[in-house]
């Protein structure tokens, strides 16, 4: 039964990486470039990473390196270097209201803060170099369980891209040289049904090849963009007739061709990456979508929540124009399969193996298989989930708001090896280098070995 775990792994791997044909340039197993790892797949190969550990008695804890402010942005690996964003006040009062609530409410932040970039060096947890990006009163407004640094820095090794929402998008080199920045304007999604509330810019920004790709969809004038990595030039920009969505994109390549793949309530679909124009969409998903798509079995995985439907979508990368479902259908001639309801609304899905990995904000965890849809089990971890989940070792890793990490077994079967308490906050998805996970709690980043 390992020899057949340890291959389905394996072939979950060749497929997540293959269609980009970076095996031999990049070592995926040491870097970490954007939100959910390489190509957003949450996984790595060949490591070696720990069931239990103790921030208590620093049982298994390498490091553990206190981050001023608060931002729930994740940790970024390149190398040896480790990036990280944050907003910080010198009152050092960032409100912050976690849990199982339903409340529309926007935080009070009338103060000035620091919009700061950190460079932390992997293997100690000192700080390298810090930047201040911007100061001043938010431009915008965040919902009281968001942050003001939501926004996960993207990297190629060469540049680092940080997006701070309203306050800009900017690029420094590995010593933290700025390269460039740019105003994007204001950008302050909130609830469709809710004029005037905002929750906060979360999309984050990633890299592939010499484009920048920004998704920003606000009720008003929402639009997809490209910009060139050396100078930040605009390359193109496609307006989208879209609702407030908070999910990042990702890229599908076959065959020299490559699309980028974005979330949406009115319009998920597909672009060209070097044109932005649309190749296919399709609605019929939740009215708030959060969730980033992810690629893996030659298909594509989309899922979304909140209002009234709360989907999860297996599509083919051939699609062309409009896909969207039937009202009484499941599929059709490019969706394979599909549930109407029992997507997550905040946590994206994990594809490992041949499982597809679901987790809603109240702990139920349904497991599929990704290429039929057939449900493997349900299960309730009893708990409020934020951050996505992330996997290594032949373990999936869960992160609850309050800082207790699931460790469950990969596989059809539930089974959960441990529970693990961060001692801290935890919003923001995890990150993998080596036989390492980086945790970034809400005071925190810790790396467990």
């Amino acid at each position: 039964m390992k020899k057949i775990s340890f291959y389905f792994i394996l072939l979950g791997t060749f497929l997540c990486f293959n269609r980009q044909n970076l095996f031999a340039q990049i070592d995926y197993n040491q870097q970490w470039p954007s939100f959910r790892g390489p190509w957003a797949c949450g996984y790595i190969q060949n490591a070696k990473t720990p069931t239990t550990w103790s921030v208590d008695s620093s049982r298994n804890i390498k490091w553990k390196t206190p981050i001023p402010g608060l931002g729930h942005s994740c940790p970024t690996i390149w190398d040896n270097y480790i990036f990280i964003t944050t907003a910080s006040s010198a009152q050092q009062n960032e409100s912050l209201k976690v849990g199982l609530y339903g409340d529309i409410d926007m935080a009070d932040d009338n103060g000035v803060l620091e919009f700061k970039v950190y460079c932390l060096d992997k293997a100690t947890g000192s700080i390298l170099w810090e930047k201040i990006a911007h100061k001043g009163i938010p431009k915008s407004k965040r919902h009281t369980k968001s942050s003001q640094a939501n926004c996960t820095p993207a990297t190629d090794g060469k540049h680092l891209v940080v997006l701070f929402g309203s306050e800009g998008l900017y690029c420094y080199d590995f010593k933290g040289n700025l390269l460039w920045q740019r105003d994007l304007g204001i950008m302050n999604p909130g609830p469709s049904n809710e004029p005037g509330v905002e929750w906060g810019q979360a999309s984050s920004p990633i890299i592939f090849k010499n484009y920048v790709i920004i998704q920003c969809d606000k009720n008003v004038d929402s639009y997809l963009a490209a910009f060139n990595i050396e100078d930040g030039k605009e390359t193109w920009r496609t307006t989208r007739d879209e609702v407030s969505t908070w999910g990042t994109p990702t890229i599908y390549t076959k065959d020299g061709k490559s699309q980028v793949i974005v979330n949406g309530y009115k319009h998920m679909g597909g672009y060209e990456l070097e044109t932005g124009k649309e190749i296919w969409k399709m609605s019929g998903g939740g009215d708030a979508p959060s969730t980033t798509p992810i690629v893996a079995h030659n298909l594509i995985f989309i899922c979304n929540a909140h209002g009234k439907f709360s989907p999860i979508y297996a599509i083919k990368p051939n699609a062309i124009g409009d896909i969207t479902l039937a009202p009484d259908s499941t599929k059709n001639s490019y969706i394979v399969w599909s549930i109407k309801r029992g997507g997550a609304y905040m946590v994206s899905p994990l594809i490992y193996g041949d499982y597809l990995y679901n987790l809603r904000n109240n702990g139920e965890l349904t497991c599929f298989n990704a290429k039929t849809g057939e449900l493997k089990y349900k299960e309730n971890l009893k708990d409020a989930f934020t951050a996505s989940g992330i996997a290594a070792d032949g373990k999936i890793y869960y992160s609850s708001e309050n800082g207790s990490i699931y460790v469950i077994k990969a596989g059809a079967e539930f089974k959960l090896l441990a529970k693990n308490e961060m001692r801290d906050v935890c919003m923001a998805s995890p990150a993998i280098s080596g036989n390492t996970i980086f945790f970034r709690t809400q005071h925190y980043v810790i790396a467990v070995e």
